[in-house]
């Protein structure tokens, strides 16, 4: 087992796994692993977008220093168990607004006392702000028409200093090319004043998604 150079994130190979923050435990049928007296969690890129981003961007310091996470989409809680592994020090404000989704997430939450989950509609975070606070980091993976909208709503009421926008490009529209529509989304977020770095591609784990990374 190797770190990588994100925190909290090893490889094998070209798998990536975090440090099980509860051990015995996978929280989707994931594979897990023993060593030197630690369980790993392998982390399934076609399962989730930012491990399909790792997997695939060079290194740079997105979760150094970070100790609150505002997480929109957070779903089932895939992606947010493997955070709350590679972030144990770090609180997790995790967003969803379907309560179907929002069932599983709570019962993930009992486990894993630094996930704090919210039903709430993540386009609304005035909603929520006062609950979540200025965050270090803001992710967003919603699947709605205006992403680029709700990122920078989140970012101004939650103040937040950096983040990672995994853009679904058919939820923005199906009459564009992907590559038009991320250009589109980085418009918008520069224009708003965010610093937007070189998008990646998450395929073939998730067809026509591009991550952005975003500072203010």
């Amino acid at each position: 087992m190797e770190p990588t150079g994100w925190p909290g994130v090893y490889r094998i190979g070209r798998d990536l796994y975090t440090r099980n923050a509860v051990p015995g435990e996978a929280v989707y049928g994931e594979d897990l692993r023993s060593e030197s007296g630690s369980e790993f969690r392998r982390w399934d890129p076609w399962r989730s977008k930012l491990a399909a981003y790792l997997g695939k961007a060079e290194p740079f310091p997105l979760f150094q220093g970070v100790r609150t996470v505002l997480y929109l989409g957070a779903a089932h809680g895939t992606t947010v168990s493997h955070l709350s592994d590679a972030l144990p020090d770090a609180t997790i404000f995790a967003i969803e607004k379907s309560p179907p989704s929002f069932a599983p997430l709570l019962a993930l939450a009992r486990r894993r006392s630094n996930v704090l989950p919210i039903l709430a509609d993540a386009q609304l975070p005035e909603r929520y702000a006062a609950d979540v606070g200025p965050v270090d980091l803001l992710y967003q993976d919603v699947a709605q028409r205006d992403q680029p909208r709700i990122y920078r709503e989140n970012a101004v009421t939650c103040r937040a200093r950096t983040g990672l926008l995994m853009l679904k490009i058919r939820s923005v529209t199906q009459r564009r090319a992907p590559g038009e529509v991320a250009r589109l989304a980085r418009r918008e977020l520069t224009d708003a004043g965010h610093r937007v770095g070189a998008g990646v591609d998450l395929g073939p784990f998730s067809r026509e998604h591009v991550a952005l990374p975003i500072d203010l």
